[in-house]
């Protein structure tokens, strides 16, 4: 089956109101040819701005969280109708630093899961091991409870509507790299923990990013392998030097 390449850009807390809109701006006059999705997720108080200048545009909007429930006494909080009301088409749940900084389990992401998909946003749910988890040989450990904790209690339409994104969290600041081959042998096992619980016709329909250091120099390799289908890119798309090149390696595979 034919899934169409989705880069999206994960831009953490970085960037400011004037930038972030003159960073998309700069995006949308460089984007090259070619049937390829792409989503840029601001710091959410600069979602309404980027929102806006991207409105009618081939480029959406993502949010990088968002709370579990709805309108209620929860201070601080954002929920998927509040992302939806401000022009957001996705959000990023699970992904490895809220994990880790933030205390994010699986069953966190479940509920926050089972909340984006009730507002109408594509979920790109994360997944991925550590260093010493990798060094542990658990890889296959981790990403298999990851994946069916963060996913559970849902049926196979609803998960036809998750992206899923594997970050190798050994790769990314420790200055060892994937190899398309070490990524591809997981989004295999992850195509096909899918396929267990979903069937294979969910399970092949289903898009996985890859996350782990994505640049200009590795995008061609890594997007070119079969399970591979797309990129959730982080300090890269916060130039358009260097993000433009793996839009282009997405539509060019």
């Amino acid at each position: 089956m034919s899934r169409r390449k989705f880069v999206a850009g994960n831009w953490k807390m970085n960037l400011r109101s004037s930038s972030a809109v003159q960073l998309v701006g700069d995006l949308l006059a460089s984007l090259p040819a070619g049937d390829c999705e792409i989503a840029v997720c601001p710091p959410s108080l600069y979602i309404p701005a980027v929102a806006l200048r991207l409105r009618g545009t081939r480029i959406g909007v993502g949010g990088q969280n968002l709370w579990g429930e709805k309108d209620d006494a929860f201070t601080g909080e954002i929920n998927g109708e509040m992302l939806v009301d401000c022009g957001c088409a996705y959000v990023i749940l699970g992904h490895s630093e809220r994990r880790q900084y933030a205390g994010e389990t699986d069953a966190m992401v479940s509920r926050k899961l089972h909340s984006a998909l009730a507002a109408g946003l594509v979920p790109i749910v994360c997944v991925g091991e550590t260093l010493a988890q990798r060094d542990a040989g658990e890889t296959q450990r981790i990403v298999t409870s990851q994946l069916h904790g963060s996913l559970a209690d849902i049926d196979s339409h609803q998960a036809s509507k998750v992206v899923v994104a594997y970050e190798p969290v050994w790769a990314i600041g420790t200055g060892r790299t994937a190899t398309p081959q070490q990524a591809e042998e997981v989004h295999l096992l992850i195509r096909e923990l899918l396929g267990d619980r979903f069937g294979t016709s969910t399970a092949a329909a289903i898009r996985i990013q890859y996350g782990g250091s994505v640049k200009p120099s590795n995008a061609a390799d890594l997007l070119s392998q079969p399970n591979i289908d797309g990129a959730l890119v982080g300090g890269a798309s916060l130039k358009v030097e260097d993000f433009i090149p793996i839009i282009a390696a997405a539509a060019q595979n």
